[in-house]
């Protein structure tokens, strides 16, 4: 919790006024008991009318002060809390955003998208309720018992039982509390787990009538998180009432002993009546801060859970002194590149060494499991490799800034991403000041353009969520169109054209190969029909390199190759 105070120092001047409204607030409140005592023991009881509406007056006054200085103070606290949960939500956000994909893999999606939302909601919500409440209560305590001993020093001795008695009730729940608050948020986290998988997968959960078994695996998790949730509250409900039942014992104890004082002359009925009322500020403040200790526990849960984000450096940070890259533009090189995943035992690709050229298009191509994919995430420098270089226009990927390696590659990733918004504002996406021409003529050679005319808003109408409302293959050629609006010195292409039809594949090649004649272009294939007029094809098997050359040439020299070939096409289409 500590960690984020600093958080808080650009909302010092709320703050700072909140708290002095609540001063002002436990002043009035403080005096209002000794205006009650003056008015029953000089008034009332000597009959004087007029001072009674005097003090009553008064007392109207303080009242109504202590209300704005209450209000005024709710304001405030509720700014600052606001402008901390925005500010760390921000900063949490951009954070994350420099995670590499092995930071994503540590914390799941799930759990990033709880801290940034549930947890920091706790935090703001509990620092609104300290401003008032943590502030209030120190006060209200001290204040009362400092009143309450200015009219009777002996009665006080009634709170010196109370007092303890409390404590120990508040130590007690809060021991019980902070194990279970820690218990919900994980719970929590697993619970947005499955329903988010429920619903990204509704398709699968459907297709093998799973529904059944995803509803009992929600519901156990649900169950789970109930049942904490209700401990929780039950420790809650047998707090609040003991807690009375204390406050209203100790009532009983004031009025008990205020009488036998009352009776032998040592107090006034006045006296006794702003006692009790002092009493009741001091075991008020109590609550409060049995109210806060009960919080606090949980916002330190989310805030621990949220620190731990923070201090997680991300692994993949651009160097201190960049290199700018060399005149070369588009030339990819890999030399003896190698990459476990953590915690694996295998490495997933080892002693990789191959060249791209602007102008040619290298295909890469192997099994299932091969690591066809991991070798192209480490080309925009999704992660690290272990040992080796990868180089681009002759520098090494890690001497260069991530923004700069980036922006000379156009990648489409095997799963095509689609955001909330119109076809225009996705394909805008791979460049921002895009001209509506530009956009036009990518769609165009991504083979997409026919689609778009179809629909009732062309390049208006709006992509709904995940992009639900388009097939896979317009999904793939709107993604493509968006790496090719961006005109990059590397294409990179994962599997892009798996859910393509043969023609709108062979078309599609046909004008890739023209827009992106200057370029270096990486594709990624199950399909042999896809690459076999590739300038070199690198054969994978089990993370290593089986071959290298055209088809032609490997269909002489690699065995690994010709088994592909052989599985997909005839002896006609070979031949």
């Amino acid at each position: 919790m500590n960690k984020l105070i600093k958080y808080l120092k650009p909302f010092q001047l709320p703050i700072y006024l909140g708290l002095g409204l609540v001063l002002l607030q436990s002043l009035a409140e403080l005096y209002l008991p000794t205006l009650m005592s003056d008015i029953v023991d000089k008034g009332v009881v000597t009959g004087d009318t007029q001072y009674i509406w005097k003090i009553g007056g008064l007392m109207l006054i303080v009242a109504a002060g202590g209300m704005i200085c209450s209000v005024m103070a709710s304001f405030f606290s509720a700014k600052a809390a606001s402008g901390f949960g925005k500010s760390l939500r921000s900063k949490l956000f951009s954070h994350v955003g420099d995670f590499s994909l092995q930071e994503f893999d540590q914390f799941g999606t799930a759990s990033l998208i709880t801290r940034t939302t549930n947890d920091i909601t706790q935090i703001q919500q509990v620092l609104i309720m300290m401003l008032r409440m943590m502030a209030m209560a120190p006060m209200m305590c001290i204040g009362g018992i400092i009143m309450a001993l200015s009219k009777d020093t002996k009665l006080t001795l009634v709170l010196a039982v109370a007092i303890p008695i409390l404590l120990l009730i508040i130590l007690i729940v809060q021991k019980k509390a902070i194990p279970l608050f820690k218990a919900m948020q994980v719970k929590l986290d697993k619970l947005n787990r499955v329903l988010r998988e429920n619903l990204t997968g509704i398709r699968v959960i459907r297709s093998f009538n799973r529904i059944d078994h995803e509803k009992k695996r929600f519901d156990q998790a649900n169950w789970d998180l109930t049942a904490t949730a209700i401990k929780v509250n039950k420790i809650m409900a047998a707090m609040m009432p003991t807690m009375m039942i204390i406050l209203n014992l100790t009532t009983v104890a004031i009025i008990w002993f205020g009488g036998i004082r009352i009776d032998h002359g040592h107090m006034e009925v006045g006296d006794m009546m702003a006692f009790i009322q002092y009493a009741m500020q001091i075991m008020f403040s109590f609550l409060m801060l049995a109210m806060m200790f009960v919080m606090i526990p949980r916002a330190s849960v989310s805030a621990g859970r949220i620190v731990e984000v923070l201090d997680t450096a991300a692994d993949i940070k651009d160097p201190v002194n960049p290199i700018a890259p060399k005149q070369e533009r588009g030339v990819v090189e890999f030399q003896n590149v190698s990459f476990s995943y953590p915690g694996a035992e295998m490495p997933a690709i080892s002693n990789i060494s191959f060249k791209m050229n602007p102008g040619e298009v290298t295909a890469i191509i192997g099994g299932t499991g091969s690591g066809k994919s991991t070798l192209i995430n480490l080309i925009p420098r999704f992660y690290d490799v272990d040992s080796g270089k990868v180089l681009i226009d002759g520098t090494d990927v890690r001497e260069m800034t991530q923004e700069s390696l980036r922006q000379k590659i156009g990648f489409v990733p095997q799963q095509a991403v689609l955001f909330s918004g119109t076809i225009a504002e996705n394909i805008r996406y791979g460049k921002e000041e895009a001209t509506d021409e530009e956009i036009r003529h990518a769609a165009e050679i991504a083979q997409a353009a026919d689609f778009i005319a179809k629909m009732p808003e062309g390049y208006s109408t709006m992509i709904a969520q995940g992009g639900t409302n388009v097939s896979g293959g317009q999904k793939q050629r709107l993604a493509i169109a968006r790496a090719l609006v961006r005109k990059p010195e590397i294409y990179v292409f994962d599997d892009s054209f798996s859910a393509l039809d043969f023609k709108t594949d062979a078309k599609l090649r046909a004008a890739l190969k023209e827009e992106t004649g200057n370029a270096a272009v990486l594709i990624v294939a199950q399909r042999v029909s896809t690459i076999m007029d590739a300038n070199q094809i690198i054969v994978l098997d089990n993370g290593q390199i089986a071959g290298i050359g055209t088809h032609k040439q490997l269909m002489e020299t690699s065995e690994v190759y010709r088994e592909i070939v052989m599985s997909q096409l005839s002896e006609e289409e070979i031949a």
